[in-house]
């Protein structure tokens, strides 16, 4: 399995967030998983990548030309993809995916879960989407998600898209069973715009 990871490119001012992207990337290698990222070395994101590198696991990072120096591209990715545009780096971690999980972030954490939501509503991809609400971190987004499934603006199956845990291991599960209850390939390529 592939899983795509967005989280901050920050540290935040919270230490269990930093222990958590440590715990992540163990889960990741635990269960033989590649992860699939924004190929950063800073912030949660490069905890998250030097961890499972550093339990020799295999890390794909995706990054445009404007973010790769040496102060921002983690080098040591088993692979590292440099891309022209931010909208190609979306587009190439979520055709690489079988699953996404967004761990807390800022705006381009965001940015990248609610594309992967509304592409998954459009049916440009099949992967399931997963929320880490580490703490509550994340309970005002989920608040809102539920806000709008009542307003109407969601319908039951598009609310469901997102699937929201506290615990690694189970949103992890959930992930992979929903994966497997799919039983549709991997798009090859997603629209191109």
């Amino acid at each position: 399995m592939n899983i795509l990871v967005y989280c901050g490119a920050r540290l935040g001012n919270d230490p269990l967030l930093q222990t958590t992207a440590e715990r992540v990337g163990h889960a990741i290698v635990d269960r033989g998983w590649n992860l699939i990222y924004g190929g950063g070395g800073v912030g949660l994101m490069g905890i998250l990548a030097r961890t499972v590198i550093q339990r020799d696991g295999h890390v794909t990072g995706i990054i445009p030309t404007f973010l790769n120096t040496a102060e921002v591209a983690l080098d040591e990715c088993s692979t590292l993809i440099e891309v022209e545009t931010m909208h190609e780096r979306k587009q190439l971690m979520i055709e690489m995916a079988d699953c996404i999980v967004a761990l807390p972030g800022g705006f381009g954490t965001l940015d990248e879960l609610f594309e992967a939501l509304t592409w998954r509503q459009l049916g440009l991809h099949a992967c399931p989407v997963g929320l880490l609400n580490v703490d509550g971190y994340y309970d005002s987004l989920v608040a809102l998600r539920n806000d709008l499934h009542r307003r109407a603006f969601l319908d039951d199956t598009v609310a469901s898209f997102l699937t929201v845990d506290d615990s690694i291991e189970s949103l992890f599960d959930a992930l992979k069973r929903e994966h497997e209850a799919n039983g549709v390939p991997k798009p090859t390529q997603l629209e191109r715009s």
